[in-house]
């Protein structure tokens, strides 16, 4: 087993719902072994309330999330990205910028569980929802010997995971 830290960046255009989800779920579950971050394109500046209450939900720390530009992650200083997973197909259509180290990336399309209209608790269970999903596509990335595979291994793995529903 590798001692390696692995920094994963989730990118979404308006970084307030999907990416922090899926930094706040890789944050506990890959403690230790992955740093998490999110971002996006488009940044609106604000994180999503029900983003922060469905990792309450789920026993996670909803504290000290903010909504940024994917540019902080293309700067000197920093962190090497090992992979940079998209969670939005908006955001998948973009020109990225060029991440430091050379990431895996992959495509990890999921609806936007901010544009569901409807009552209160609809609009919970679609962020509910969406966490799930990317609580498992998380939890099977958790169980790849990333130290093993070589890199177009990792990759196809990655696109994979990506295609994983609920």
């Amino acid at each position: 087993m590798s001692d390696k830290v692995y920094n994963v960046l989730f990118i979404c255009t308006g970084n307030s719902a999907r990416s922090i989800l899926g930094e706040g779920l890789l944050a506990d579950f890959g403690e230790g072994r992955f740093n998490a971050y999110s971002a996006g394109s488009h940044p609106h500046g604000v994180v999503n309330p029900l983003a922060l209450s469905t990792l309450k939900q789920l026993r996670i720390r909803s504290d000290g999330f903010r909504s940024k530009s994917w540019d902080e992650f293309a700067q000197p200083g920093a962190p090497a990205l090992d992979f940079v997973l998209t969670v939005c197909d908006r955001a998948a259509g973009e020109v990225c910028p060029v991440w430091p180290g050379h990431p895996v990336t992959a495509q990890w399309g999921i609806p936007d569980p901010a544009a569901v209209q409807g009552s209160e608790e609809q609009k919970a269970k679609a962020f509910m929802d969406t966490a799930l999903l990317l609580k498992r596509r998380i939890q099977l990335m958790l169980n790849l010997p990333l130290d093993k595979l070589a890199r177009l291994s990792l990759q196809r793995e990655i696109d994979r995971i990506g295609q994983t529903r609920a």
